[in-house]
C-alpha cells in the first residue's frame, strides 16, 4: 500500500515536474532566439588550417614577443582559458595564451573526472523554478554529449549507480533521473534504469546489502581531465595560437585613449619562468581566465576592485580498483553532512570524491588527513561491511581548488552563482569565472562574444562545436590493435597509448625503443604495473613539458594513480629528460627534489606517510607483541635490538632469495622512522600495530619477513616430521599463516 501511494504521488509530482521543464525548454528556445549577444562578420572568418607539426616552445616565445599586436592575449592555460585560445584562433582571431605554471596544473588536473550535466542542479531548477539551474542544466548536457564527440579517445560514457534504502526514494529518484533523460533529448548517451536489489548486488558486489531496496542506474560521460586540457590547449596551437607555458604576467600594459582620456588595457608585461628573460606581449583585448586567481589580475587592473572569487577546496582520494567494478560508478546522494560523493572508476583506479570546503586560494593546494577521512568514512558506509576499507589503501589524494563567484554585474554582490559569469572592466580587461569543467567550450564562446563585442574585433562566428581535438581525427576503438601489430607493443600498453594519445600515438610508438625481448618487441615500462612507457617522456617534452612534476602529474598521471609508483619512476624520467634538455647534474637534482616535494604535499605523500611515525601508539595483544618479537629476533641474530641491510640479506640468502641491494635500502627507509639506518623493535611493532589497524598496506618489508618466516619454517616442518613428530609442527605452521601477518 505504501509503496502504491509513494508511486501514485511520483507519478503526480512527475507529471508537474515534466510539464515544468517542457515550459523552461520552450521558454530556453524563445530567449535563444531573441538574443544576440554579438555582431560577427562571417565574411573575415578565415579557413582552419592546422599545422602538420606542433610548433616548439621557443618558437611560440618568439612568436609572443615578436608579434606586434594580438586580437586577444588570453591569461590562464586551464581548460577554460585554452578553450578561449581555441574558440579565438579558429574564428581567425590573432591569438595568444601564457601560464604561469604548467597547462592544467591547477584546478582543471584535479577534478572528479566527469563530465556531467548536475543532477543536483536539475531537482533545484524544478523544486524551486529556477530557470539559471535549469539553462546551466541544459547547457552543461549539451556540452558533454559534444566533448564525448570531439574527444572519443579521451573519453566515454559512464553508467552511474545510486543505490535506494528506502521504498519511497525509488520512485523519487526515478522521476528525478528520467527528468535528467528528458532534458538531454536526443543528446541523452544511454537511457536510466531501475534495478532489483539481486541485480544491483551482481553488477556492484561490493555494495552495502543490508536494507538495500533496489538501484537506478543513469549515464554521465568521464575523461582524462589533464590529457583533455593539453588537448585543447595544443589543438588551438596546431590552428596558430602562440601558446607557451611557465609564462608568468607581471603586470597588465595600459594606453590613454587621447580622446576620451580613459586608460584601456592593451597587453602584459611576460616573465619567462625558466629564464627570467621579461618581454611585453601587445594585444587589443586582454582575457582573465585563471580560475581561483581571477582577482590577483582584476586587481592588476584595478587595485580597488572588491573579490568576486569564493574558493571552494574538493579533495579526492584513489583507492585499489578492486573497490569497485571496471565499469560501473557511485553516487552517494546524501551523505552524512549533506555533501554528494562519487565513487568511480578510472584509469583501472577507484576515485572517491569530492569533499567542499572553503579555502584560502594557493597554488599549491594540499589535501588534509580530516577530508580523508571523511571520505573514507562515507565509503564504509556504502560498501559492504566484508570490504574493509583501510586507510593505507589511499594511493593518492589531491585537492582541487573550485572558483565559485559572485557576479559582478549582478546588483546582489552577496550570491554565488553556480553558472559562469563574463565581465567586461571599465578599461576592457574581459574576465570569465566560475562554471565548471563540463561547460569550458560554452564558456569560451560566450568569452570571446563579449571581447569581440567590447574590442570591436572582426572575427567569424564560433566553430568549436563538434570541432575535433588533436587526436582525435583518425582514431577508432580498434587503433590499439595495429599498434600491436605494427610496432608489437604489449596490448595493454597500445590501448593506453590509443585512449591517451588518439591518433598520435602511433608517433609515441615510433619513438619507443627496442626492448630486446621476445616480446613485447618495443616500450620499455616506466614501472611494471602502470603502462606508461619511456617514449611519452620524449613526446612529452615535445608536448611543452619542461619539469618532471609534469611528467608525473600531467603527462602520464602517475602521481594521480599512486604516489609511491611516482616516485620510483622519477629517476628515470629525470634522466631521459635531462639528457633531451641538457640538464646539469644540479638541474637534476633540483628537478628530484622539486618533485618529491609535489608528491609529499599536493599528492598526499606527506598523510600516507604520517600513519607511521615515531609517536605511533601500539596496540598489539600480548600475543601478537611475542609472534612479531619471534620474527625480527629471526633477523636479528645478535641481539641488538635492530636489524640492518646485511641482517636481510644474510636472512634472505639463507632461503636462495635474491633481491637488489638498493631496493633491499629503499624497504628498509620506508620503516625506518628516525632515519638512522636501521630498524628498531619498537619500529617494527609500529609496523604491525599500524598493518593491522589497516591504516598502512602493502608494506614491503613486512611482506618480505613474513615470507622469508614461513620458508624457514616450512624446512623445519620437513625436518621434523622425518624424525615423526611433524604433524603438531605443521599444524601450528598453517595456524600461524592463517592468523595473518
Amino acid at each position: 500500500m505504501a509503496f502504491r501511494k509513494a508511486m501514485k504521488g511520483a507519478v503526480l509530482v512527475g507529471g508537474g515536474a515534466v510539464a515544468t521543464v517542457f515550459a523552461l525548454s520552450q521558454l530556453s528556445q524563445y530567449r535563444k532566439k531573441h538574443s544576440h549577444l554579438v555582431s560577427v562578420e562571417a565574411s573575415e572568418c578565415k579557413p582552419l588550417q592546422m599545422h602538420r607539426s606542433l610548433p616548439t616552445r621557443e618558437h611560440q616565445l618568439q612568436a609572443l614577443q615578436q608579434t606586434s599586436e594580438f586580437d586577444v592575449l588570453i591569461i590562464g592555460g586551464g581548460a577554460t582559458g585554452s578553450g578561449c585560445a581555441l574558440d579565438a584562433v579558429s574564428r581567425g582571431l590573432k591569438t595568444a595564451l601564457v601560464e604561469r605554471d604548467d597547462f592544467s596544473s591547477g584546478t582543471s588536473s584535479r577534478s572528479t573526472k566527469l563530465i556531467h550535466g548536475g543532477v543536483r542542479y536539475l531537482q533545484k531548477a524544478i523544486m524551486k523554478l529556477d530557470f539559471d539551474q535549469y539553462r546551466m542544466v541544459k547547457e552543461a548536457l549539451h556540452e558533454r554529449a559534444n566533448l564525448l564527440e570531439i574527444a572519443p579517445h579521451l573519453s566515454s560514457p559512464l553508467p552511474i549507480m545510486l543505490p535506494v534504502y528506502k521504498w519511497w526514494q525509488l520512485p523519487y529518484y526515478w522521476v528525478g533521473i528520467k527528468l535528467y533523460d528528458l532534458v538531454a533529448g536526443s543528446q541523452c548517451l544511454k537511457s536510466s534504469y531501475v534495478l532489483s536489489k539481486s541485480k544491483a548486488l551482481e553488477l556492484f558486489p561490493m555494495l552495502q546489502k543490508d536494507r538495500l531496496v533496489g538501484a537506478i542506474v543513469y549515464y554521465d560521460g568521464q575523461h582524462n581531465d589533464a590529457r583533455m586540457n593539453l588537448a585543447i590547449a595544443l589543438t588551438a596551437a596546431r590552428y596558430g595560437a602562440a601558446i607557451a607555458n611557465y609564462t608568468e604576467v607581471m603586470h597588465l600594459l595600459k594606453k590613454t585613449d587621447p580622446n576620451s582620456g580613459k586608460s584601456h588595457v592593451c597587453g602584459a608585461r611576460c616573465r619567462d619562468v625558466l629564464t627570467g628573460q621579461e618581454f611585453d606581449v601587445n594585444a587589443k583585448c586582454v582575457i582573465n581566465a585563471t580560475g581561483p586567481f581571477t582577482d590577483s589580475v582584476r586587481k592588476m587592473d584595478d587595485q580597488e576592485v572588491l573579490n568576486i572569487c569564493q574558493p571552494s577546496a574538493g579533495v579526492h582520494i584513489v583507492m585499489p580498483g578492486y573497490y569497485s567494478p571496471d565499469n560501473m560508478g557511485l553516487l552517494d546522494p546524501s551523505t552524512s553532512d549533506g555533501r554528494v560523493i562519487f565513487f568511480l572508476p578510472w584509469q583501472k583506479m577507484t576515485i572517491a570524491g569530492t569533499t567542499d570546503t572553503a579555502t584560502e586560494v594557493t597554488h599549491h593546494p594540499i589535501p588534509t588527513e580530516e577530508d580523508i577521512n571523511f571520505i573514507l568514512t562515507e565509503v564504509r558506509n556504502y560498501l559492504s561491511c566484508d570490504v574493509e576499507v583501510r586507510r593505507g589503501d589511499v594511493l593518492a589524494a589531491w585537492s582541487g581548488i573550485r572558483p565559485l563567484v559572485t557576479d559582478p554585474n549582478s546588483k546582489d554582490t552577496q550570491s554565488i552563482s553556480r553558472n559562469h559569469v563574463v565581465h567586461v572592466s571599465d578599461s576592457g580587461l574581459v574576465t570569465i569565472a566560475g562554471g565548471k569543467w563540463t561547460t569550458y567550450r560554452s564558456m569560451a564562446e560566450d568569452t570571446i562574444d563579449a571581447a569581440v563585442k567590447a574590442h570591436g574585433l572582426k572575427a567569424g562566428p564560433c566553430k568549436t562545436s563538434g570541432l575535433l581535438l588533436q587526436g582525435a581525427e583518425g582514431w577508432s576503438p580498434t587503433l590499439y590493435i595495429r599498434l600491436v601489430q605494427d610496432y608489437g607493443l604489449e596490448s595493454e600498453v597500445a590501448q593506453h597509448l590509443s585512449n591517451t594519445f588518439g591518433d598520435k600515438a602511433f608517433e609515441v610508438a615510433k619513438l619507443a625503443q627496442v626492448t630486446g625481448k621476445r616480446w613485447p618487441i618495443v616500450g620499455k615500462r616506466l614501472v611494471s604495473e602502470f603502462p606508461y612507457i619511456e617514449s611519452e617522456i620524449e613526446y612529452g617534452i615535445q608536448e611543452y613539458a619542461c619539469t618532471a612534476v609534469d611528467m608525473i602529474a600531467r603527462r602520464t598521471r602517475l602521481a594521480f594513480l599512486n604516489v609511491q609508483a611516482a616516485d620510483e619512476a622519477l629517476p628515470r624520467i629525470i634522466e631521459i629528460m635531462g639528457k633531451r634538455l641538457k640538464w646539469s647534474e644540479q638541474k637534476k637534482k633540483e628537478q628530484l627534489e622539486e618533485a618529491k616535494k609535489f608528491l609529499y604535499y599536493e599528492m598526499g605523500y606527506k598523510a600516507r606517510s604520517e600513519q607511521l611515525t615515531d609517536r605511533s601508539e601500539i596496540t598489539l595483544s600480548p600475543r601478537d607483541i611475542e609472534r612479531y618479537k619471534k620474527r625480527f629476533h629471526m633477523f636479528d641474530k645478535e641481539g641488538k635490538g635492530f636489524i640492518t641491510i646485511l641482517d636481510v640479506q644474510r636472512v634472505l640468502e639463507s632461503i636462495n632469495f635474491q633481491i637488489n641491494e638498493s631496493a633491499l635500502h629503499e624497504i628498509l627507509t620506508e620503516v625506518d622512522l628516525n632515519k638512522n639506518g636501521q630498524v628498531e623493535l619498537n619500529e617494527f611493532l609500529q609496523l604491525m600495530t599500524a598493518i593491522q589497524k589497516g591504516s598502512i598496506s602493502g608494506s614491503r618489508l613486512a611482506v618480505l619477513m613474513k615470507a622469508a618466516e614461513e620458508n624457514i619454517c616450512r624446512r623445519e616442518v620437513i625436518s621434523v616430521d622425518r624424525s615423526g613428530g611433524g604433524l603438531i609442527n605443521d599444524g601450528q605452521a598453517f595456524g600461524e599463516r592463517k592468523r595473518g601477518s
